[in-house]
């Protein structure tokens, strides 16, 4: 196997674990839950900013417009963002956390913002109880 198809079977599995830790709710420590999405974050931010330096910024919309399958990824990519941002919304206005700019870096970049818009959320939530 390739790098390229290593990477995403490494990601699924990943996500499969931190999916499954959420569902039978295993607690983490207070500094574990926001840093994992923090690291994650910046490692995420690392790889796309080789991506780009790589393939180009033009590379994405080609990789979401050239057939049907690419166009699948693209929605369900934008219907996740808008979900996770849904869902964060209101936690996020509990702490005082300024929703139009983390709007507009989500709706720009993705995931690229919206994990550091859920560590940030979960700092100043744990910060709020003391």
């Amino acid at each position: 196997m390739t790098m390229l198809q290593i990477l995403p079977v490494l990601a699924y599995a990943t996500a499969i674990a931190v999916v499954w830790m959420i569902a039978t709710e295993k607690t983490a420590s207070p500094t574990v839950r926001w840093a994992f999405p923090a690291i994650l974050a910046a490692l995420f931010l690392v790889f796309s900013l080789l991506t780009v330096a790589q393939d180009g910024l033009l590379q994405f919309w080609t990789n979401h417009t050239t057939n049907l399958a690419g166009n699948q990824v693209w929605f369900d990519l934008v219907m996740g963002i808008v979900i996770g941002f849904y869902l964060i919304a209101p936690r996020a206005r509990a702490v005082g956390m300024p929703l139009l700019p983390w709007g507009i870096a989500v709706t720009t970049t993705a995931c690229i913002a919206l994990l550091p818009m859920l560590a940030r959320l979960i700092w100043l939530e744990q910060r709020s109880k003391g």
